[in-house]
C-alpha cells in the first residue's frame, strides 16, 4: 500500500475511485489490463489520501446535485478500508451535501456503513450494486479468493432489502467451462429473487480478456484447472470477447426469469437508473444544508 495526492477525484460522469489496485484476487479481473496503465503492482494499493478534500471541493462547486458512483474499477471495501476509512469519509460528505450514491462492491464490509447508506437514501437515493458470479461456495473461493463468498453477499442484499435500499446485481463474468452452467445461473437468480433486487446487469455469458488480465487468468487456470488454459487458447486464441458455448440458452433463461419476477435486466435502463437523481426527494432535509 502506498499513498498519493490525486489531482482530481470525480470523472466527467461523476464517478470516483478512491483506491487503485485490488487485493480481492479475483482470477478474471479486467482491471489488471495493461490499458489502465498501472505503474505499480496491482496488489500494492494506491491510496488517494486527499480524496475527501477533493470530493468536498467538487460537491461544493456543483450547481446541481447528482448521483456519485464508486466501485466500477476498484472495490471501495477492500481490507485496507478497515484501517483507512477513506470510503466512509467520502460517504459522509455525500450524505452531508445531499447527493445520491451508486456504490459497487463484492464485500460485506459495506454493512459497516449501513447508517450512511440509509441516510443518503432518505435524503436522495442510494443504490447498492453487488457482484455475484458463482453460486457454489467452494468454486467461489477459487475464483474470488480474498473476499466474502456469494452467500455472504446475498446476506448483504437481504439487509439492504430490509432497509428499503434498492440493489442491483452484476452477474458477470461467467467463465466458459467453469461456471457457465444452468445450475450456477439458476442459483444466482434465486438469490436475487429472494433478496428482491431491482435489477441484474448481465452483458452475456462469458468474459473479456486482454493483455494483463489474460496472462494472470491463464496462470490461475494452470494452478486450479489443469489443461483448461490450452482449451481456452485453442478455442478463443487472443480474442477480447470470450463467449460461452451456452450463452444463447443461458441468456434466454436469464431474461425469462427476470421478466417473470419483474427484475430489470436491460443494461441501458440500469445505467440510466444509476444516474437518475430524484430532484424533489428529501427537499426539507436538504434545505438544512448550506450548499
Amino acid at each position: 500500500m502506498h499513498f498519493v495526492n490525486a489531482k482530481g477525484i470525480l470523472s466527467s460522469g461523476n464517478g470516483m475511485n478512491l483506491y487503485r489496485g485490488c487485493t480481492h484476487g479475483c482470477i478474471y479481473c479486467d482491471s489488471r489490463s495493461v490499458c489502465y496503465q498501472f505503474t505499480h503492482d496491482f496488489e500494492d494499493i494506491e491510496v488517494k489520501q486527499n480524496a475527501p478534500e477533493l470530493l468536498e471541493k467538487a460537491l461544493r462547486s456543483k450547481r446541481k446535485r447528482c448521483m456519485i458512483g464508486t466501485g466500477a474499477m476498484c472495490d471501495p471495501y477492500m481490507q485496507c478500508e478497515e484501517q483507512l476509512g477513506l470510503t466512509r469519509r467520502c460517504l459522509e460528505l455525500i450524505d452531508e451535501y445531499g447527493y445520491g450514491l451508486a456504490i459497487q462492491t463484492k464485500s460485506d464490509r459495506i454493512l459497516r456503513d449501513l447508517d450512511l447508506l440509509q441516510s443518503i437514501h432518505r435524503k436522495a437515493k442510494c443504490v447498492v450494486e453487488m457482484t455475484l458470479t458463482t453460486y457454489d461456495e467452494t468454486l467461489c473461493r477459487i475464483l474470488e479468493p480474498n473476499v466474502c463468498t456469494t452467500k455472504q453477499r446475498y446476506e448483504v442484499l437481504k439487509v439492504m432489502q430490509e432497509n428499503g435500499i434498492p440493489t442491483v446485481v452484476w452477474m458477470s463474468p461467467l467463465l466458459p467451462f467453469i461456471n457457465d452452467t444452468r445450475e450456477n445461473v439458476e442459483g444466482i437468480l434465486n438469490y436475487c429473487i429472494q433478496a428482491g433486487v431491482y435489477g441484474i446487469m448481465c452483458f452475456g455469458i462469458g468474459l473479456t480478456l486482454r493483455q494483463g488480465n489474460r496472462e494472470y487468468f491463464y496462470a490461475k487456470l494452470d494452478e486450479h484447472f489443469p489443461g483448461l488454459h490450452q482449451k481456452y487458447h485453442q478455442k478463443y486464441g487472443y480474442d477480447y470477447e470470450i463467449t460461452s458455448e451456452n450463452s444463447v440458452e443461458l441468456m434466454a433463461f436469464f431474461r425469462e426469469q427476470c421478466k417473470k419476477h419483474h427484475i430489470v435486466c436491460n443494461v441501458d435502463t440500469l445505467f440510466s437508473y444509476f444516474h437518475e437523481f430524484p430532484e424533489n426527494k428529501g427537499y426539507e432535509q436538504l434545505s438544512l444544508f448550506s450548499l
